[in-house]
C-alpha cells in the first residue's frame, strides 16, 4: 500500500523513545550475569502473565468489552496489563478504539500505510500524541483506572523490584527487561505483521490477515482478520484448531465466576463474508485502488485528467469501505 506521508509530529522524539530505546540494551548484560534456569522460567513466567493481561485485560475487557468483570478484578487486570511498560489501560484502550474506527487510513495511530515500520513501532518512537479519555467513557469514570493511567510506571516498577527480589540481577535483566522486550514486538506484531502477511478468511474493509505464527506468541492475537470481522466476540480463534490461549483463560475464569458474560462470536458471523464463498474483499479492493492513486499521482498524466482520475478512485475506494456497512458487524460499541 503505497506510504501516507508524515506530518512533523510523527517523525522520531529521541528524548520520548529514549527509555524504549535503552531497555533494548539492559538485556545484553547478561553477558555479564549469565544465564540460569530459574531465571529463564522467570522470564517465561512474566511474558505469559502480562500478554494475558495484556490481551485479555487491554485488548479484549477495556477496547472491547468482549465479557463483564467485577471492579476489583477490573483492577487487579489493569494492574496486571501497567506492567507490561505498555502505558495505562485507558490510554491503550481508546488508542486501539481509533485503531478500528479508522482502520488503515491516516487516522490510525499505526496504519501500515505509512510503512510497515511506522506500524510496527515507529508511532511509538515519534511521540505523538493518541488515545484520550474522551474515547473512552465508558471505563474513565472508575478513579483507580484513571490513578494507573496517570502513574503508568508503577506497575514496571513493582514487577522489576519483584524480579530483582527473586533473582538478583540476573532475575532483573533476564525475568524483566529481556521479558519486556519481547513482550513488546509480540505485541506490536499484531499492528505490522497482522496487516501485511498471512491470509483472508473474510472480506472485511481493511487489510488484517490471519497468522498461526503471531497467534502463538501473543495467545491468540494473530487470528486478526476474524478479530477485525467480529470485535466484539471475546474469542479470536474461530475454528477449534485456531490456537487461543487468552480465550481457554477467559473460559476458566468463567468457570470459577470471576468472568461474566463471555462473548463467542455468533454463527450467523462466522458463516457471512467468506471469500472462499464468493464475498467481496473489499480491503483488499481498497488497498489495490490506492496503489493506483499512487500510480497516477506519481505518472506524467496532463493534471486535469490526472485530478479527474484521483477523485474517481477516491469515490471508489471509500464506495468500497462503505459497501459492507448494511448488515455488518459493528466494530465497537463505547
Amino acid at each position: 500500500m503505497p506510504p501516507i506521508a508524515r506530518a512533523a509530529d510523527e517523525r522520531m522524539s529521541l528524548r520520548s523513545s529514549a527509555p524504549f530505546i535503552i531497555a533494548h540494551f539492559i538485556p545484553l548484560a547478561a553477558v555479564f550475569t549469565g544465564v540460569r534456569l530459574s531465571w529463564m522460567l522467570l522470564g517465561v513466567a512474566t511474558y505469559v502473565g502480562r500478554m494475558f493481561c495484556i490481551t485479555a485485560g487491554y485488548h479484549r475487557y477495556f477496547a472491547h468489552r468482549t465479557y463483564r468483570l467485577g471492579r476489583v478484578p477490573q483492577f487487579l487486570l489493569a494492574l496486571g496489563g501497567l506492567s507490561a511498560a505498555q502505558k495505562g489501560p485507558l490510554w491503550w484502550a481508546s488508542t486501539h478504539r481509533d485503531h478500528h474506527r479508522f482502520t488503515d487510513t491516516e487516522r490510525d495511530p499505526h496504519s501500515p500505510q505509512k510503512g510497515f515500520w511506522w506500524s510496527h513501532v515507529g508511532w511509538i518512537l515519534s511521540g505523538k500524541e493518541t488515545g484520550g479519555h474522551d474515547r473512552i467513557k465508558d471505563f474513565a469514570k472508575y478513579p483507580e483506572l484513571r490513578f494507573l493511567d496517570r502513574h503508568d510506571w508503577i506497575g514496571p516498577w513493582l514487577l522489576g523490584v519483584a524480579c530483582y527480589l527473586i533473582g538478583g540481577w540476573g532475575g532483573l535483566v533476564i525475568g524483566f527487561f529481556a521479558s519486556t522486550v519481547l513482550l513488546w514486538h509480540a505485541t506490536f506484531s499484531v499492528n505490522s505483521l497482522s496487516h501485511t502477511f498471512g491470509w483472508r478468511r473474510f472480506g472485511t474493509d481493511d487489510t488484517s490477515r490471519n497468522s498461526a505464527l503471531v497467534a502463538f506468541f501473543t495467545m491468540g492475537e494473530g487470528w486478526h482478520n476474524n478479530h477485525h470481522h467480529c470485535p466484539a466476540s471475546a474469542r479470536q480463534g474461530f475454528r477449534w484448531w485456531e490456537y487461543d490461549a487468552t480465550f481457554y483463560g477467559l473460559q476458566l475464569l468463567r468457570l470459577v465466576g470471576v468472568v461474566r458474560d463471555l462473548k463467542p462470536p455468533p454463527a450467523a458471523v462466522r458463516s457471512a463474508r467468506q471469500l472462499r464463498r464468493g464475498a467481496l474483499d473489499v480491503g483488499m479492493l481498497r488497498l489495490h485502488l490506492a496503489r493506483a492513486q499512487a500510480v497516477v499521482h506519481r505518472s506524467g498524466a496532463r493534471e486535469q485528467d490526472g485530478e479527474r482520475l484521483l477523485a474517481t478512485l477516491g469515490r471508489l475506494t471509500q464506495d468500497a469501505r462503505d459497501m459492507t456497512r448494511a448488515g455488518a458487524v459493528p466494530p465497537l460499541t463505547d
